[in-house]
């Protein structure tokens, strides 16, 4: 009786997953193989493909440029997103619900809409020029820099930034930093002693997601960086749709996924999934 009964959990549990495992199958398993199929295959049979990149200057300086920008933007996002997630998740009421309705617009318009915005912006007609001639300064190009290219990034992954803090502060109960207060610490003690330290999960777990997203952007550094400073998703993209080097292109999506994979189970390992939102081991 109990093991019929145990049959038919897991026969229910397998029905279950089904659809999902036959999506996950047919959509990202099978294309993720013959990825790595046309990396040693193109255009023979063999890992020259490996080789010829891990040779090329080029392609080393657009791997270290990848995980230099993926860093900063991360430092940027975390700047910028831990004071709104701390305020958001402190303030309560028609405020904390309308920082939230930003937040969540902003994440929510196309990147290709954002980034078309900041081209107007950072341009040779755009206000932000317009604006320093106006005070006498004379600045150079803006448009097709690093520095647009990782602007308009941040914009992007802020919101993510932001919802990622906000979900573990919000469950941080006030009482605690109260309590800090009341033992006679300053609320900037208390802050740095009690609040902090219980957001850490936050912190960690925003930084990953943010810097793994941002090591396969596309649109933003093809669109708003220059050509000598492009990413590897950039790369990629021209090796396909310039060069037809589909080997190539294959080979330096690998690279990418294994670099993604690597940050991954370093944050697996050292912290564990268990701490994604915040719960202790």
């Amino acid at each position: 009786m109990y093991r019929s009964a145990v049959r038919r959990d897991l026969t229910r549990r397998g029905l279950l997953l089904l659809p999902v495992v036959v999506f996950l199958t047919a959509f990202f398993i099978v294309p993720l193989i013959q990825v790595l199929m046309l990396s040693v295959s193109d255009p023979d049979w063999g890992v020259e493909n490996y080789t010829y990149l891990f040779s090329d200057s080029f392609f080393l300086s657009a791997l270290g440029s990848t995980f230099l920008t993926a860093l900063s933007v991360t430092v940027a996002c975390l700047l910028l997103g831990y004071p709104l997630a701390y305020v958001v998740a402190r303030s309560e009421g028609s405020f904390a619900a309308s920082a939230l309705l930003l937040v969540g617009l902003s994440l929510w318009i196309s990147f290709l809409v954002r980034t078309y915005a900041w081209m107007v912006i950072l341009g040779n007609r755009g206000p932000v020029l317009a604006a320093m001639r106006a005070l006498g300064i004379e600045g150079g190009e803006l448009l097709f820099t690093r520095f647009a290219s990782s602007l308009g990034m941040v914009h992007a992954l802020l919101p993510l930034m932001v919802m990622t803090l906000f979900s573990v502060m919000k469950k941080i109960d006030p009482a605690y930093e109260r309590a800090a207060c009341g033992l006679g610490a300053t609320p900037w003690a208390a802050f740095c002693k009690v609040f902090l330290p219980l957001s850490a999960p936050a912190v960690i777990n925003g930084c990953t997601l943010v810097f793994i997203t941002c090591l396969g952007f596309y649109v933003m550094p093809v669109l708003l960086g220059g050509p000598s400073e492009q990413m590897i998703a950039g790369l990629i993209g021209q090796q396909i749709e310039e060069l037809l080097n589909f080997g190539e292109a294959a080979a330096m999506s690998v690279v990418l996924l294994a670099a993604s994979l690597t940050v991954y189970a370093i944050y697996s390992r050292l912290f564990g999934l268990d701490r994604l939102w915040g719960e202790s081991r």
